[in-house]
This record gives C-alpha cells, sequence and structure tokens, in this order.
C-alpha cells in the first residue's frame, strides 16, 4: 500500500516581503535626505549671536559685490533686478506671503544690501529675511 503525502514542497519564492522592504527603505531615504537649493557662490556669511531659524523659501537673492546680483542661480544687474522683481510682483498669486531670503558675503559694503532691499520694498516685498550663520 503506498501512502500519498499530504503536504507538498513549496519551491516558490515569494517576492511580496522583499518588495516591501525595499519599498520601505526607498520611502526612509527620500523623506530622510535633505534637498537645499543654494547658488554655487562661495560666501562667508557674517555671524550673529540672536539669529533664528526661518522658513526657506524658494527665493533667495544673494549679493557678492557691487553689481552682482544673484537670484537663485541667475545673474543679475540692480537694473535687471528692479525688472526681474516687478515680473514677479505681477505674477505672484494674490494672499500668498513674500518672503525672499537676502544674504551676502562678510566683505559685502552695506550700500550693496540697501540697494536691494530697496528694489524689495519698491516691488512689495516686505517679508525680507537675512541670511546669517550662528555664532559659536
Amino acid at each position: 500500500m503506498q501512502f500519498r503525502r499530504r503536504l507538498q514542497p513549496n519551491a516558490n519564492v515569494d517576492l511580496v516581503p522583499m518588495i516591501d522592504v525595499v519599498f520601505q527603505l526607498v520611502v526612509f531615504f527620500m523623506v530622510s535626505s535633505t534637498f537645499v537649493m543654494t547658488p554655487g557662490i562661495a560666501l562667508n556669511l557674517p555671524e550673529s549671536g540672536s539669529a533664528e531659524s526661518i522658513v526657506t523659501t524658494p527665493t533667495v537673492v544673494t549679493v557678492v559685490g557691487p553689481g552682482e546680483y544673484y537670484v537663485n542661480r541667475d545673474q543679475y544687474s540692480l537694473e535687471g533686478l528692479q525688472e526681474h522683481f516687478a515680473r514677479l510682483d505681477q505674477a505672484w498669486p494674490e494672499g500668498e506671503p513674500r518672503g525672499i531670503v537676502v544674504e551676502g558675503d562678510r566683505e559685502t559694503s552695506y550700500e550693496s544690501i540697501v540697494q536691494v532691499l530697496d528694489v524689495l520694498r519698491r516691488n512689495n516685498f516686505r517679508g525680507v529675511s537675512l541670511r546669517t550663520r550662528e555664532a559659536q
């Protein structure tokens, strides 16, 4: 008399748990990584003992020297900066906060920073933050 086995050997590889683990790893690395939008300009930011954290806005104005201004990664003259922010003022959605971050090198003259602030104020950008680094 020959007996039949009730349990058949399972030779299939179940890929669902492995796919779940790989998906969780991808989500973890996407969430834990940071994306910083800074122009490729080497700046020596001034130190401040009362620096506060701010919410980063997508628009950063970098003052490198007299006549050398960058908005994110695009270089402008002072007149070009005025035209750019006039266009941006027209296209800005109503009711949205108008936050701009201004950063300048430690050696940048005060006059250059004030000229940028004047351009921003003329174009209705009042929420201006100055970027510094914390004093150690």
